[in-house]
């Protein structure tokens, strides 16, 4: 395990992939914070102060919560759902969030709901995403298992 960690400043506009600093994914139960495996208690735990520390807290709800047919979406959507009435918290779907290629202008022609402009456009200083699917993501994450 690396002792990686995405600094504020101009690195984090274009950190390195986490892997590529030996940042290895969470196991079910377990958390990642800023590069170091914790327990899912410790990770939910530094969610809920951060989400609760922020000026602009934002949920995101992603394709695995708004398009996924199975007996998890529900559970997830409702849970998003009271965590943003408690937060208080924005909700922000993030039904589709590709981009066109080859050529584009992002604020135009990405979808308006793309994390990176949503993010910059609305000064959101904590997020967390729900249902995205991304091998890059340099940021918190835990897994967890909510079949139990």
């Amino acid at each position: 395990m690396s002792d990686y960690k995405v600094l504020p400043g101009p690195e984090a506009y274009l950190p390195p992939s986490a892997a590529s600093m030996g940042i290895v994914l969470p196991d079910p139960g377990e958390g990642l914070i800023e590069g170091r495996l914790v327990s899912e208690d410790e990770a939910i735990e530094a969610a809920a102060r951060k989400l609760l520390s922020a000026k602009v807290p934002t949920i995101f709800p992603g394709p695995q919560v708004l398009w996924s047919w199975d007996e998890l979406a529900p559970k997830l959507a409702k849970a998003i759902r009271e965590l943003a009435v408690t937060t208080p918290a924005r909700i922000i779907p993030m039904a589709d969030y590709r981009p066109k290629y080859p050529k584009i202008d992002p604020a135009v022609e990405i979808n308006p709901n793309h994390p990176n402009l949503t993010i910059w456009h609305n000064k959101i200083d904590v997020c967390l995403f729900v249902g995205v699917k991304s091998q890059a993501l340099p940021f918190t994450q835990f897994k967890h298992d909510y079949k139990k």
